[in-house]
């Protein structure tokens, strides 16, 4: 069974669980994350499901986001504030609202900032609410809440993912792999120590987004590897890195032992260079008494 959420509603989470209609609960694995869009998809076992939860379990259907029109009645449904369902109604206030990637509303253009577009809506939209569905008039899914953008500055504006826009993210990250994060004790280490190239520095040197390698530790797989002090790395496994925080996101599903792919951008006369390195992956060092 896979159940389609924001991915800050469990981001750093080591565990997760379900709860169904009926309080029934039961253990869930994330199934695929794209933090950019702020969408995840978590898979639950249909073995550990009980017959009477399945009894309750309705598929949501979902409708179109690209057909509609400001002034349409909607309505949201989450876990407002955590006290339990919720709904809330309201109409579709404006379509197509820019918010950058920061949540932030003012969005300067020209500024290589990460925008999308939101339906907004006066229906009410709280913490509990994200990930929850937007309906339209027919039940029909036409977007999911999220409270992580827009603010609390404000009131009656409450924003949405387009389903439209979700749907296609959605299924891609239903055939990803499933991952479960290995024990602190068995995780896997580079053997470096990073600096974030965030955007702003990025742009100013003309340097690529990533994690900046300020050192290697000799003996490590990222020194066997070949990674030396100001390699950029911007991918693990094919999954996009741009900060410390999530490579060591990332390193937290493998086990020592395992061999990764990374990315990184190495510095030439000519400008930035991509590579790949194979690196095998070593223990956390054993720290002196």
């Amino acid at each position: 069974l896979y159940v389609a959420t924001n991915n800050h509603v469990f981001e750093g989470a080591n565990s997760l669980t379900v709860t169904f209609a009926n309080d029934d609960t039961v253990s869930a694995e994330i199934k695929g994350t794209d933090p950019s869009t702020d969408l995840a998809v978590v898979k639950v076992a249909l073995s550990s499901i009980k017959d009477d939860t399945m009894s309750e379990i309705k598929v949501a259907t979902l409708g179109s986001s690209d057909t509609l029109k400001v002034g349409e009645s909607c309505i949201a449904i989450g876990n407002a504030l955590g006290y339990g369902q919720s709904v809330t109604t309201g109409v579709v206030s404006a379509l197509n609202r820019a918010i950058a990637s920061d949540g932030s509303q003012n969005v300067q253009m020209g500024t290589d900032t990460e925008v999308n577009t939101f339906i907004q809506t006066d229906a009410a939209i709280n913490p509990g609410n994200s990930g929850g569905a937007l309906l339209n008039i027919h039940g029909e899914v036409i977007g999911i809440n999220s409270n992580k953008i827009g603010g609390s500055t404000v009131e009656g504006m409450g924003y949405a993912i387009p389903i439209s826009d979700a749907k296609p993210i959605i299924e891609n990250l239903m055939t990803k792999q499933t991952r479960l994060k290995v024990n602190e004790d068995s995780k896997g280490y580079l053997g470096i120590t990073g600096i974030d190239v965030v955007a702003e520095y990025s742009e100013i040197y003309g340097m690529p987004q990533g994690v900046y390698v300020s050192s290697v530790t000799e003996g490590t797989g990222a020194a066997q590897a070949g990674l030396v002090k100001g390699d950029i790395i911007t991918a693990l496994n094919g999954e996009e890195i741009k900060s410390m925080e999530e490579l060591k996101n990332e390193l937290s599903y493998y086990a020592a032992g395992t061999t990764v792919e990374l990315t990184i951008m190495q510095g030439s006369p000519t400008g930035y260079q991509a590579k790949t390195v194979q690196v095998t992956l070593g223990s956390a060092p054993i720290q002196q008494q």
